[in-house]
């Protein structure tokens, strides 16, 4: 089961090197989806995989995508229900 993980574990995880900035791996969702909102953002850890699941409203749709946190790879895009 996933984990969410609190800002201060994100910023102690990218001090180390763990994981991207946040902002780079929005820049790769942004670049999917030109003129896209982000709305909510949250890294999650399970079995020490560091994924962010952003939520961006493109075109009056909110879309869910998973981002791995460590390389940036889209591993999930769909439409939020």
């Amino acid at each position: 089961m996933a984990r969410d993980l609190d800002q201060d574990e994100a910023l102690s995880l990218r001090s180390q090197g763990l994981i991207q900035p946040l902002e780079v791996l929005i820049s790769h969702a942004y670049a999917r989806y030109p003129g896209a909102t982000l709305l909510e953002a949250e890294l999650e850890e399970e079995s020490s995989v560091y994924v962010y699941e952003l939520e961006l409203l493109v075109g009056g749709v909110v879309r869910e995508i998973e981002i791995s946190a460590q390389n940036g790879t889209i591993l999930k895009d769909e439409v939020d229900d």
